[in-house]
């Protein structure tokens, strides 16, 4: 059974700080399948079993050579710890867009702005994470962009990050643990990633 990390320093674990120091839980967007809003939930009550469906972001950064910008998630962290990844995924606050959410977390993850962000479409999945037994119903905001500063990972959210060509990802997919639901997002943005790209770079 996941336990619920008790210092509340980060909004990629299951409670935040208050000013008074006191921790309280996150809450998550639940929406229907058409993506409306349509109430909130504590981010790990609906991430158990069988979940509750919440709006996320994904974001695939890129460099100048058309590297895709790879993330292996801290083993700290309660869901999918030490598992490789997009380049940053979370969840938007309630009352919170989807774009201003991804912005936010690829700054306090990697330390970087994007030198571009766009939306590049949406996608709704199902993926249980056998490892922590947590569920992933999410309707998924999907975001592609260009990276030209250097990264500066936050250790307690990133255990390491690493750009890779396409087939560069497909031989450490083959070797290494990948998040439940990297493939599905990725295919998602394959269109966009394209557009962003361009054909050379081999998405």
């Amino acid at each position: 059974m996941p336990i619920t990390p008790a210092n509340g320093q980060t909004a990629g674990d299951a409670t935040v700080s208050t000013p008074a120091g006191a921790a309280e839980p996150i809450m998550l967007e639940l929406v229907d399948e058409d993506g409306t809003t349509i109430g909130t939930a504590e981010k790990l009550a609906a991430h158990q079993p069988p979940g509750q469906l919440h709006r996320a972001f994904s974001v695939f950064l890129f460099d100048e050579k058309g590297r895709l910008l790879l993330q292996r998630r801290a083993l700290t962290k309660y869901h999918s710890p030490g598992v490789w990844s997009n380049t940053c995924c979370g969840h938007p606050y309630p009352g919170e867009t989807p774009f201003a959410a991804a912005a936010r977390r690829t700054a306090e993850e990697l330390g970087i702005a994007p030198a571009l962000l766009a939306e590049a479409g949406t996608v709704r999945y199902n993926h249980p994470d056998p490892a922590s037994g947590l569920v992933e119903q999410e309707y998924n905001h999907l975001f592609v962009g260009l990276v030209r500063a250097e990264p500066a990972p936050d250790p307690d959210e990133i255990g390491e990050i690493a750009f890779v060509t396409p087939q560069e990802l497909a031989e450490r997919h083959e070797r290494a643990p990948f998040s439940a639901w990297f493939m599905t997002v990725l295919d998602a943005a394959r269109p966009a990633v394209r557009e962003l790209t361009g054909r050379s770079a081999g998405w």
